[in-house]
């Protein structure tokens, strides 16, 4: 068995509005993901992807704060160290995270070259620049980039081409695990895949060592990890292993999200698109009980009465119901029959 790099316990973090009142945009989600491996999060806009990847990196900056819960970063515990420490001793080299509009990310008035240096200076490595030079050198050529991108402006690189200097540059001190946040976004078709073909180089060829990619299409996970977890309004509603979570959902959230996205894969292309009707809840007053109740069609009066808990199923796979499988897929079927 892999060693665990990242292991997540019970995790809570919330937003602190103007007002005072608390928004818990994580809430309770604990998960594990091993050495040589990748997990991939999604969900809709706002489901919680986005902070639970600035909750991994430590970056508690209002109105986000940490609650509770632990974060485990290849044996180290995370969870309550200062920011500065976190930013010396993990980030970079354990942890490291390219955000939603990566490529926004680049200083317009300087030379990739020099926005390099800068990154290191900030890391406290005093390298010389011939140095620097040569390892940027050595890792834009292994990460597919020509040398000539390190002399010149963002405003001279394409957008995917600025995506994937900035993927190139989260890598330099070689972290454990890489988090991507929409990576693809924004992009072509083409540029997309090429973002993709690197992210899936860098694992291959040991740059990094475990992944996790953050999108709102859930087919596109399918092609680039192991694993997907599926996040609604703040909680993992269910993981399960890439091409069952595509092509085998169990949960009625990630049922009814596979049915809304246009897949182009075999056995999927000709299924009829349907909505989720309603809209998530309001988390500065979450439900009692399940926070898919008011939008699902198979709801149950308990299911809004009492607390869910995760399942645990056959296939390495867990998911958030009250409802058991066989019964689901039951209903799923006899749904499935009655649309003809």
């Amino acid at each position: 068995m892999s060693d665990v790099l990242l292991e997540v316990r019970e995790l809570t973090t919330k937003y602190i509005t103007r007002f005072g009142e608390d928004i818990y945009a994580v809430d309770h989600v604990s998960f594990k993901l091993e050495e040589g491996k990748s997990i991939g999060i999604a969900g809709e806009s706002g489901c919680g992807k986005s902070t639970l990847a600035l909750s991994l990196m430590g970056y508690y900056f209002p109105p986000l704060h940490y609650s509770s819960g632990e974060i485990i970063i290849n044996g180290k515990n995370i969870s309550k160290m200062a920011p500065d420490d976190i930013r010396k001793s993990v980030l970079g080299n354990e942890i490291a995270y390219i955000p939603q509009a990566a490529m926004n990310a680049l200083n317009p008035t300087r030379k990739i070259i020099n926005f390099i240096e800068d990154v290191l200076k900030a890391h406290d490595l005093y390298v010389t620049k011939k140095d620097i030079y040569d390892r940027a050198k050595k890792l834009f050529e292994t990460v597919g980039l020509p040398e000539e991108v390190l002399q010149k402006y963002p405003v001279e690189l394409s957008g995917g081409m600025k995506q994937r200097t900035v993927i190139a540059i989260s890598v330099l001190l070689l972290p454990k695990i890489l988090i991507a946040d929409e990576p693809s976004s924004a992009l072509d078709v083409t540029s997309q895949k090429m973002v993709i073909k690197m992210l899936r180089n860098l694992m291959d060829k040991g740059l990094v060592s475990s992944l996790i990619f953050i999108t709102h299409e859930l087919p596109l996970l399918y092609n680039v990890t192991d694993d997907i977890m599926v996040m609604y309004a703040g909680q993992i509603v269910e993981r399960a292993p890439a091409k069952a979570a595509v092509f085998d959902p169990v949960h009625p959230y990630a049922k009814g999200l596979m049915g809304s996205i246009i897949v182009p894969e075999k056995g999927l292309r000709d299924v009829k698109l349907t909505a989720i009707p309603g809209v998530p809840p309001n988390l500065k007053n979450p439900p009692a009980g399940c926070r898919f109740a008011e939008r699902c069609k198979y709801v149950m009066p308990e299911c809004r009465a009492v607390s869910v808990n995760i399942r645990e199923i056959e296939g390495n796979r867990t998911y958030r119901c009250i409802i058991p499988e066989n019964e689901l897929r039951e209903m799923y079927a006899k749904e499935a029959e009655q649309n003809g």
